[in-house]
């Protein structure tokens, strides 16, 4: 991985900054109510640790996961991967997911979701690629809108790498 250059698109502290954000308007919408955070995994894990620490009232947690990449291509496919672990019926539901850029995927598991009746369906991405969308999607929460660039960072990765940086960055010689 030593030949990728990787360029500082957002900072550590302003990720920090924008989850805590997110997290207090959360709070203010659903304390007091049954909430259930799902993350879609692999993606979201650090943005879901981040944003579910961040919101003050009480919660469970459970996990989905899809897939419709191969290396840093989307393949317009969607699959469920991992299925919820509890009933979210009646419940009100908060989808956490790392990056929507051409909003199969959203699209796909808010229509899978709904199946299960959650009595609400909120949606949380930390980044959004508007320049990407193949189709409509909307988004209750949204982190940071970013160009149509591949990046790395903040639990996003390239071939399994770079999950672990603190921050996002630009991969400069792939885009």
């Amino acid at each position: 991985m030593d030949n990728l250059r990787l360029s500082p698109l957002i900072s550590a502290d302003e990720i920090k900054t924008r989850v805590l954000k997110i997290g207090e308007s959360i709070t203010d919408k659903y304390r007091g109510k049954e909430l259930v955070v799902v993350g879609v995994l692999k993606g979201s894990f650090m943005f879901f640790s981040d944003l579910i620490r961040s919101i003050d009232t009480d919660l469970t947690c459970d996990f989905c996961g899809v897939s419709s990449y191969t290396e840093m291509q989307s393949t317009g496919e969607v699959r469920l991967t991992l299925d919820l672990s509890r009933s979210i019926r009646d419940r009100h539901v908060i989808l956490v997911e790392d990056i929507v850029d051409t909003g199969l995927t959203m699209n796909f598991l808010r229509r899978h979701l709904q199946i299960h009746k959650p009595k609400s369906l909120t949606t949380a991405s930390l980044l959004l690629k508007p320049d990407a969308l193949k189709e409509e999607c909307s988004l209750d929460y949204v982190g940071f809108k970013i160009p149509n660039d591949f990046v790395v960072g903040y639990g996003l990765d390239y071939q399994g790498y770079f999950r672990n940086l603190p921050y996002i960055a630009q991969v400069s010689n792939i885009n």
